[in-house]
């Protein structure tokens, strides 16, 4: 990737992040160098494919992992299936989840939360706000039925058996609909996560900090503004956690997004919002209408979650190098082990549209304190 000047923040050096048993991996650094797109797509599969095996070969694997419903958010159809499903409902529900991940480390056990949203802070996006706005006061049942909740932050981790105080790191692929703030704090605001710190890649705190209009749409306003800068670790390349988890970047749904990698009893599952679905890595599998015939007709082997296109291109590339490295899924191998931070799942109020395959919540190993 190539470098850019203008960071107001520098990103953390390596020897900052051998405070925190984070290593730079060097895997893709030189992928998407060449000017032709199909040459960048090549070299970042042959790249994928040899941090797949470099993971594999570590044979390390987290000691927990677990994924927990937290709500269900309606999301465009013309989204989610970007311009490849042919159904009737406009809308798709999205099913977001928290993931709770313990690793070792050089110096003992981590624990990672990965998505975790503040379901109030995040109903300010203004995509959301606004879809909201034009249905007016909603009623507790219709609340209920637009955008169900299952768990909040604080109840999954109850569920989990982890204490605030035991989370060491928390991170999102991007900072979409995203307020951190509770969890990190402010002068005002105290942290609910006292020892955490945020892992983001340094071009999407960057991005976030001075947004065009386009970007701003789906951003939480003020989401991280206070945080204090110590709570924040920049990234400005891939990195492992441990030898179980890396953080892979992964630019184009936004300029810094990246992608969770955990090596779990079922192979490597990797995780983001580059797309929706199972079906969106595996189109020419898809029973969902239209799908496998837009596959068929373009050629397309990823769907993109298409809301914002700051770089479509590169988000193609990156959901390649995605399933890439995740592999066969175990129980389906027509699919990948790619597990959607969002996911679409089958909802009464939707009908017509559910995805081919789906991993549902996932649990690997038990909670250990630290």
């Amino acid at each position: 990737m190539n470098a850019r000047v203008d960071y107001a923040t520098p990103a953390a050096t390596q020897e900052q992040l051998d405070a925190f048993g984070i290593r730079k991996i060097s895997h893709f650094e030189a992928a998407r160098q060449s000017m032709h797109p199909l040459t960048r797509l090549e070299t970042v599969r042959q790249s994928a494919l040899k941090f797949r095996d470099h993971m594999l070969n570590l044979d390390s694997r987290v000691t927990y992992y677990r994924s927990i419903d937290l709500i269900r958010a309606p999301y465009p159809v013309r989204y989610g299936l970007y311009n490849a499903a042919k159904v009737t409902t406009p809308y798709m529900h999205i099913l977001n989840r928290v993931f709770v991940v313990q690793f070792m480390a050089d110096d003992g056990l981590k624990t990672l939360l990965f998505s975790p949203s503040d379901i109030e802070g995040n109903r300010e996006t203004p995509f959301f706000k606004r879809l909201v706005d034009r249905v007016g006061p909603l009623s507790p049942i219709v609340g209920k039925f637009l955008a169900p909740i299952y768990n909040d932050v604080e109840s999954a981790l109850t569920l989990a058996g982890i204490e605030p105080e035991d989370v060491d790191y928390i991170s999102f692929d991007h900072l979409h609909t995203q307020d951190i703030r509770r969890w990190l704090g402010t002068k005002d605001i105290p942290a609910y996560f006292p020892n955490a710190r945020l892992l983001v890649m340094q071009q999407e705190w960057e991005s976030t900090r001075a947004l065009l209009p386009p970007q701003a749409e789906w951003y939480c306003p003020h989401g991280i503004e206070g945080v204090p800068a110590e709570k924040v670790v920049l990234l400005d390349s891939s990195v492992m956690l441990g030898n179980s988890v890396a953080l892979v970047q992964t630019p184009g749904h936004t300029e810094g997004n990246h992608s969770l990698v955990a090596h779990t009893d079922d192979g490597l599952l990797v995780t983001s919002e580059n797309g929706v679905a199972a079906d969106s890595y595996s189109p020419r599998c898809s029973k969902i209408p239209g799908v496998r015939e837009y596959a068929r007709q373009t050629g397309m082997e990823v769907i993109l979650n298409g809301n914002t296109q700051e770089s479509s291109i590169d988000q193609y590339i990156s959901m390649v190098m995605e399933k890439t490295i995740a592999g066969p899924a175990k129980a389906n191998p027509d699919f990948f082990n790619f597990v959607p931070s969002s996911e679409l799942t089958y909802y009464w109020g939707f009908p017509g549209l559910a995805p081919s395959f789906s991993f549902g919540q996932l649990q690997y190993g038990s909670v250990r304190k630290q």
